[in-house]
């Protein structure tokens, strides 16, 4: 698509069914490498990003049945999987590739994944997931273009992130998972998707507490098992819905969406004009002749 024409002065009114959250599904599919067996995912987005991470994973071995079309399903089976390397080829489509680090080297052993750009690590969030990966006795190697990390098994530890990198806490909670001992993870990150991961995990058999607080526990176990899970909607998705009503006025509703997921963003733009209030599994957003008021805002990290 070369470019987008938008006629304006119409107000929107109607219900948009809101995806599967993508920045969930990406850790849940790295998670299926933790075990061997039969997944399904339900309510995953038909994105170019998990397209490429399916495309990931099967270049790995995994035996993967794409029924999003129809069902909006992932049926994987992990049984398969051989491979422990990310080839450069997928991974510079996209950086959250790096994912695969964590649950591969704990559940296979070793993990290698190349680096767009070559090996300046320092300068990315990467090394984050690197240093924890190190303190859980991880060798890590760099090389080519290549980062290799490898373990006979990963032993707990103690972890403060400098940054609550929301990757970086995900792959190193998918990494303690099944690791000896107990990993603290502290100044994690704590968004919905990281804490709809531990869940997941949890349903996989981990033990795992503090997933979507700033301190993370993880009792490591020694194996996973699959499981059948749906992915919770997307806040971001949602959310630039709901700024649209307040951009073109009129009413939408808007569902699945989680309002405690949306608190800072719903409570900003109230404070602009825009009604916002539950509705069945979702929200129902409006302006009608309302003049929008200014407002300051300052962006955090969340749940800011």
């Amino acid at each position: 698509m070369d470019k987008l024409v938008i006629e304006g002065g119409k107000s929107l009114k109607g219900r948009i069914e809101i995806s599967g959250a993508k920045n969930a599904a990406l850790p849940m599919l790295a998670a299926t490498l933790m075990a061997d067996g039969p997944f399904r995912l339900h309510n995953v987005p038909h994105l170019r990003d998990v397209t490429t991470f399916v495309g990931l994973l099967k270049e790995l071995g995994a035996r993967i049945r794409d029924r999003r079309d129809q069902k909006k399903a992932l049926e994987l089976d992990t049984s398969t999987v051989t491979d422990t390397e990310a080839q450069y080829d997928l991974v510079r489509q996209m950086r959250a590739s790096i994912l695969v680090l964590g649950p591969l080297v704990a559940g296979r052993g070793r993990a290698t994944v190349s680096l767009p750009g070559g090996c300046a690590i320092g300068t990315r969030p990467i090394d984050l997931h690197l240093k924890g990966l190190e303190l859980m006795g991880a060798r890590i190697q760099r090389a080519e273009g290549k980062v290799t990390a490898s373990a006979t098994r990963l032993a707990g530890a103690r972890i403060w992130l400098d940054t609550p990198s929301v990757t970086g806490t995900e792959n190193l909670m998918m990494a303690a998972a099944l690791a000896q001992g107990t990993t603290t993870i502290e100044n994690a990150a704590r968004e919905p998707e990281v804490e709809a991961l531990g869940q997941m995990l949890n349903a996989m058999g981990a033990r795992i507490r503090g997933h979507g607080s700033e301190t993370v526990v993880i009792e490591g176990v020694k194996a996973l098992h699959p499981v059948e899970w749906t992915i919770l909607p997307d806040r971001i998705e949602a959310g630039t819905y709901m700024m649209a009503v307040g951009a073109a006025g009129g009413e939408l509703e808007l569902g699945p969406a989680r309002m405690d997921h949306l608190e800072a963003v719903i409570a900003k733009l109230r404070c602009a004009g825009l009604a916002i209030e539950a509705w069945g599994d979702g929200v129902v957003v409006s302006r009608r002749g309302t003049r929008l008021r200014a407002v300051d805002i300052k962006t955090m990290p969340y749940p800011g």
